[in-house]
């Protein structure tokens, strides 16, 4: 097979809808929708699966951080076989797999049986992203990139934000199993639009190789690292296991960067982050996923269990934020193809910044303005940084590398999200660890010692309470109250570091560049 060498044109998109700009925008977007419903979809059934499979919070959380280890550790290899073998039809593979395993998962009798086919889901939805955003950035012209990623951005963001609300409608009605079982006809779905829509397979980087020591040294190290990301917070941060797997995932990291830097034809190279905005982008779609991902995973705790909302009422709760993802991100493509993407990324930082201010100060008994309005502002603000992040990575890299990129840029939307559950979940055990003795005196009750407070901080870090069997219901609501004042410490201050965390990366992203107006150099076949 032989390549040409030729540009890109950079004139306006084809008037044709199937196989053009807005038809293949169609075609992907139930399949993307699919992959992020399914990372924030189980939050809403964790308390359930819990019950019904008896699982641990450590258990639990395996359940959301097997999806993302599966997506993590293949997404920029993924993206590397789209630019390799065509986008398209990687997309196709990804999404039969996807719907085979989402109906294994369902099928499963144990919680280590799960967790292993939601690892394996992941995999199948690594291969979806990238090769959904490979066909957008192939298939838009530059002036409109902007909006084709704010409309990605909203799919994304909206689907990711519904995850909880459609979770609860499904969980409430008819089982956990249905939040898998659903994606059955999504996917098929997703599968007659791409026979319909999508032009003709093309891949863009037919004439390179694959880097097999490249891929096995960056899977390595990115399963090790969300591997200690996960594990950390129940066996400790400065436990030897702990330790020696970061330790594990730095080495293979190193390794990883030389072997780029010498490779012929490497997995991902390295020259790509000589672009400022495609490592700060890079930077900041990890930051949005933390405070995203985090703030999802404990305020369905703080809904359910604090609250005593039911898995839909927690979930229409969230519809604020899901809103406002859903409509912000097409306008913030809009805005960024007349401005650029710096001022509008920094604002949406900014704003989710005084959103998660608004989740810090939240008590047991706040009421639905005051939640709504925190999650207005999340929602707002982070739909114009997914936005903007994503049009600084994909938009800053060649036509060729728009799978690499793309992985790239999922990937650290997945690595984020590990991030910010177990940061998170640190801190806000932690916070439980030290605040529960002092509630249970204020309360009257005889204070936990170090055996009965261990016991207790698993369920309570869940939003619930250790209440003997037998208690009185005096006893009883002293206790649940102690141990729900102890959540919201721990919540409080989660969120508050997110916060800043938030404030800061503001400041970072007003050192992006515009990507260029022209399309670069890329290979046809």
């Amino acid at each position: 097979m032989t390549s040409t060498t030729t540009a890109e044109p950079s004139a306006p998109a084809p008037k044709r809808f199937r196989g053009g700009p807005w038809g293949t925008l169609v075609a992907i977007a139930f399949g993307v929708m699919m992959v992020a419903l399914d990372g924030t979809i189980v939050a809403v059934a964790n308390p359930v699966i819990g019950a019904d499979l008896n699982a641990s919070l450590a258990e639990l959380q395996w359940v959301t951080h097997g999806y993302l280890l599966g997506l993590a550790v293949f997404l920029i290899t993924a993206g590397k076989l789209g630019d390799r073998f065509g986008h398209r039809r990687m997309y196709m593979i990804g999404v039969v797999g996807f719907m085979l395993t989402s109906v294994a998962i369902a099928l499963s009798s144990g919680v280590i049986l799960l967790v292993a086919f939601r690892v394996l889901q992941g995999v199948f939805g690594a291969i979806i992203a990238p090769a959904a955003m490979g066909l957008l950035r192939s298939s838009f012209p530059p002036h409109m990139l902007g909006r084709a990623f704010g409309v990605f951005g909203s799919l994304l963001g909206g689907a990711t934000a519904a995850g909880p609300i459609v979770g609860g409608f499904l969980v409430g009605v008819f089982g956990w199993q249905s939040v898998f079982y659903i994606n059955v006809p999504v996917g098929l779905l997703a599968v007659g639009l791409g026979v319909w829509l999508l032009a003709p397979n093309r891949a863009v980087d037919a004439g390179s190789r694959l880097d097999a020591p490249g891929i096995l040294l960056l899977s390595v190290a990115i399963f090790a690292l969300v591997w200690a990301l996960v594990e950390a917070p129940t066996i400790g941060w400065a436990h030897p296991e702990t330790l020696l797997v970061l330790a594990l995932a730095l080495v293979f990291a190193v390794a990883f960067a030389l072997r780029e830097h010498l490779a012929a034809d490497p997995l991902l190279p390295l020259g790509i982050f000589r672009s400022s905005s495609v490592s700060i982008g890079t930077v900041l779609m990890i930051l949005m996923a933390l405070g995203l991902m985090g703030s999802l995973f404990f305020v369905t705790f703080y809904l359910q269990g604090v609250h005593g909302m039911s898995p839909i009422e927690s979930g229409l709760q969230l519809l604020p934020m899901t809103a406002m993802m859903a409509v912000g991100s097409p306008l913030a493509g809009r805005l960024m193809d007349r401005v650029g993407t710096r001022v509008p990324t920094a604002a949406g930082l900014t704003a989710a910044a005084l959103g998660l201010l608004v989740l810090s100060q939240l008590a047991t008994d706040s009421g639905v303005v005051h939640i709504s309005a925190g999650f207005v502002l999340l929602g707002g603000g982070l739909s114009f940084v997914m936005t903007g992040a994503t049009a600084a990575i994909i938009g800053n890299a060649p036509v060729k590398l728009a799978g690499v990129a793309s992985g790239m840029q999922q990937a650290a939307m997945q690595l984020g999200g590990s991030l910010g559950t177990a940061v998170l979940g640190a801190l806000l055990s932690v916070t439980i660890a030290g605040a529960l003795p002092g509630h249970f005196a204020d309360a009257g009750l005889p204070r936990p010692d170090a055996a009965e407070l261990a016991a207790m901080q698993g369920l309570v870090s869940q939003g619930a309470a250790a209440v003997p069997e037998g208690a009185s219901a005096e006893v009883a609501a002293a206790i649940t109250g102690a141990s729900h004042l102890a959540f919201m410490d721990g919540m409080h201050l989660a969120f508050g570091v997110s916060a800043v965390v938030m404030f800061l990366a503001a400041l970072l992203s007003l050192a992006m560049k515009p990507a260029p107006r022209t399309e670069q150099p890329a290979v046809h076949v």
